[in-house]
């Protein structure tokens, strides 16, 4: 926990104890627990790889919530751990209004939280959920994922690049963004939440407050850059250019991108004889933004008419490729599923035939596709169960469909008057607030991850 650098860079920090007092809790704690655990070397197993990777991710928030719930906001705790988990997990949901009137120190606290979560999500995504064959992760195994003793030298060079290129990205686009008329102050957050694919802004406006055509593209390039495989930028530093350039998961991403954009663009140029660059301009990067799960807004998209709100809330399920920032059910497991459709309609046509599948030059085994599969269902029917659990507290279907979906898949908006890209989760019940707050680490933690502990089987020694 430090105290956010605006103290010293733009000097408004009024809420400088809470951050002070939360510094000294974390730094209590954390020295305590180094004292009670030792100095000796333990090989982590699997059962406590899993244990780890879950506790992580509601543990940081649970601190990183500390400055909201000290500082002068008066955030209840529901609101504050709200406002912290959705941050680390990248949701980009939030329960706070008023944002352009909000002090920098938090509003930069909340950039940062999304940042450091970007980072660790792309980490667990690299080389924690490969190795715990978490949905069909093992396909995207690198040797860092294999967890022993000989690998440990590549893991550290991996862990090197992954974080080298997050900064450069993360500086490039604070430049760009102050280059095409930002603030330097408003271009380090929205930069801190753009290459972390989170979505958290300074307005409640969102990016729709700067009213630029060049910087909504801008941030289109540099949501979609955080939505793709770092792994495959690791390669393209280290002089392997062919693989970024020939992934089926990045062709069908950008391909998938352009052609939702061009619909929903000639859709209201059709309809509301709208201008076709500013339709265009518009529709590429809010599709971009839901798509890649960073939830960002230019305008309120739900007005755009009935076919519009169907298109984003279809989209909102997909996300971006694995190994990214971004969360959703990922396009991998479309591609899988497709695969596995024509090659059982093939099967139907040459019943004794021999099929081998392949995704990007490897064939792809029986457990992968086994694995995507199980996820798929768990995800339908988690979305189904929590959509339940929040229409028995009371909300619309819409809202109960729309906030599940968007919790679940880590996306921060929903549809509808209360929760749309013009609302926030503020009026929400509190109960509701904790069941999507249990529904964003699902997500983030692609679900199985989670539902194994459940299991009796994972609790016997």
């Amino acid at each position: 926990m430090t105290l956010p650098v605006n103290l010293l860079m733009f000097g408004e920090a009024p809420d400088w104890l809470a951050f002070v007092k939360s510094a000294v809790v974390c730094f209590v704690v954390g020295l305590t627990a180094l004292l009670l655990a030792g100095r000796k070397k333990h090989a982590l197993r699997q059962r406590q790889m899993f244990m780890l990777t879950v506790s992580a991710w509601v543990v940081i928030p649970l601190f990183s919530s500390l400055p909201l719930l000290l500082s002068d906001m008066k955030l209840t705790v529901t609101d504050a751990f709200f406002e912290s988990i959705s941050g680390v997990t990248t949701t980009g949901s939030t329960v706070l209004s008023g944002l352009d009137g909000l002090p920098d120190d938090i509003l930069l606290w909340r950039s940062l939280m999304q940042w450091m979560g970007g980072i660790g999500i792309i980490g667990m995504a690299v080389a924690i959920l490969p190795f715990l064959r978490i949905g069909g992760m093992r396909l995207f195994a690198t040797e860092s994922s294999e967890w022993n003793e000989k690998v440990v030298p590549r893991t550290n060079s991996l862990a090197r690049s992954l974080v080298g290129i997050y900064l450069g990205l993360t500086f490039s686009c604070i430049l760009t963004y102050w280059l095409l008329g930002m603030d330097l102050f408003g271009a380090l957050n929205h930069a801190l939440t753009t290459v972390s694919t989170g979505g958290y802004s300074t307005s409640d406006s969102s990016m729709g407050q700067f009213d630029s055509p060049l910087i909504l593209i801008a941030s289109t390039v540099f949501m979609a850059i955080g939505a793709m495989p770092f792994f495959l930028f690791v390669r393209f530093i280290h002089g392997q250019r062919q693989p970024l350039f020939r992934d089926q998961q990045v062709h069908f991403f950008l391909g998938l991108l352009l052609v939702i954009a061009l619909m929903l663009t000639v859709y209201r140029v059709l309809n509301e004889s709208a201008n076709p660059f500013d339709a265009f301009v518009h529709a590429l990067f809010n599709v971009t933004s839901v798509v890649t799960t960073t939830g960002y807004a230019s305008s309120d998209y739900s007005l755009w008419g009935p076919f519009a709100v169907v298109v984003f809330l279809f989209i909102t399920f997909v996300g971006g490729c694995s190994g990214s920032t971004s969360g959703g059910m990922k396009i991998f497991r479309f591609q899988l599923s497709m695969l596995l459709l024509r090659e059982q309609v093939r099967r139907l046509l040459h019943p004794h035939a021999v099929f081998a599948r392949h995704y990007n030059g490897k064939v792809i085994g029986d457990d992968i596709v086994a694995s995507s599969v199980a996820f798929s269902f768990i995800f339908l029917a988690t979305l189904a169960f929590v959509t339940a659990i929040l229409g028995a507290l009371g909300l619309d279907l819409i809202t109960s469909l729309s906030g599940a979906a968007t919790a679940l898949t880590n996306v921060g908006p929903g549809l509808g008057d209360i929760i749309g890209p013009a609302g926030n989760f503020q009026p929400l019940p509190d109960a509701a607030k904790w069941v999507l707050m249990g529904t964003m680490v699902l997500g983030r933690l692609e679900l199985l991850s989670v539902l194994v502990m459940l299991s009796p089987d994972f609790w016997r020694s």
